[in-house]
């Protein structure tokens, strides 16, 4: 395999160390048996506030759209309509905001579950949307939504707030590669600031190779994010409502967790719980901080790196996480004895009023 190598541009100082799934499972995620849950486990595990289906109405589940992610986005939509209606949840699939515009204008829909991947889906505009018509959706609001699907400002606030994320530099067109990469060191990574899902990801360890990476990253729209490759084991922590699931290792066959790895391979390995004690505690109450400092709500994921001396590093938030075959909440979930089913049915809950409301 070949290496590919990647540096970036100004530095900011001040980074601190460290097609339907089958009935009440869903989707199979290889490697999910559930193991003996703890004490603390158990005392951390959600419950659902509402027992009628009937007290959703009619719910739009928003997938597809035209982001770079759009495949998975159906994917995962499939998954989760089939899992809604199951439970006797009146839920109909609608393929992009356009046709979702159009049908809730006929008033055809009480609520969204908003399951479309990237670009509008994740930045806010449907957000944006469904408050102006006045629709409940579920996940993150606005705020969350637009600040997290951008790297760089989600970085911005959590360096402002002493939590630790990868030395990093923002990238404009025509900015001075070299330089940068100079100012991080090797080796790097380069991709875009505002896509998800791995694509348009390089790591570079020779300066030779940053104009292909810097290339492929200039592929998407906005400005680029080049950080610091931490060497270490790749983590993730679901976020579900105010509880973060237990945390899951990821460990690729090949070199890096990649596009591939993430929704094609069938030998990538989820080891859940990822850690262990202290460790386990330390990564879960960093994530439910990173979220929650992020302005996001509902539900996600928060994906991290821990080095090899311990430290652990933040990486992105993902507001809409994928819910496929591959996916990683739906794992962490089953790992605290929440079914696929069950889970959606939890999603479905963070589009109603906090309890303790006033609707």
């Amino acid at each position: 395999m070949t290496r590919r190598r990647t540096r970036s541009p100004a530095a900011v100082p001040g980074t601190t160390p460290p097609r339907r799934p089958e009935p009440a499972t869903g989707p199979t995620v290889p490697g999910t048996a559930p193991l003996a849950r703890t004490a603390a486990q158990a005392a951390r595990r959600p419950t659902a506030r509402v027992s009628d289906a009937r007290e959703f109405g009619r719910v739009a589940v928003l997938m597809g759209g035209n982001s770079s992610e759009r495949e998975v986005s159906l994917n995962s939509g499939s998954n989760v309509l089939a899992a809604l209606r199951a439970r006797g949840v009146d839920a109909h699939a609608v393929d992009g905001i356009p046709a979702l515009i159009e049908q809730l204008a006929q008033r055809r829909f009480d609520r969204v579950f908003n399951i479309l991947h990237g670009g509008d889906g994740e930045n806010g505009v449907v957000q944006g949307l469904m408050q102006a018509l006045g629709v409940p959706y579920t996940g993150s609001g606005v705020l969350g939504s637009a600040l997290t699907l951008d790297k760089i400002r989600t970085k911005q606030v959590w360096l402002a707030l002493g939590l630790p994320t990868p030395r990093y530099a923002r990238l404009e067109r025509g900015a001075d590669v070299l330089a940068a990469a100079r100012e991080i060191g090797l080796p790097l990574i380069v991709k875009p600031s505002c896509e998800g899902s791995s694509v348009g990801v390089s790591r570079v360890f020779e300066a030779e190779d940053l104009p292909e990476a810097v290339e492929l990253a200039g592929r998407y729209p906005g400005e680029l994010l080049m950080e610091q490759l931490v060497v270490g084991e790749d983590y993730t922590v679901g976020i579900l409502g105010d509880v973060a699931l237990p945390s899951i290792r990821i460990v690729p066959a090949g070199e890096y967790y990649d596009y591939h790895a993430k929704y094609l391979a069938e030998d990538t390995q989820y080891i859940c719980p990822g850690l262990e004690g202290a460790a386990e505690e330390q990564a879960l109450e960093l994530s439910l901080n990173a979220f929650q400092a992020s302005g996001c709500s509902g539900w996600g994921r928060v994906d991290l790196m821990r080095d090899r001396s311990g430290r652990l590093f933040l990486l992105e938030v993902n507001t809409t996480p994928g819910m496929t075959s591959h996916s990683l909440v739906p794992k962490a979930a089953r790992q605290i004895g929440i079914e696929f089913e069950e889970l959606v049915w939890l999603l479905l809950e963070t589009s109603l009023p906090p309890a303790g409301s006033t609707p």
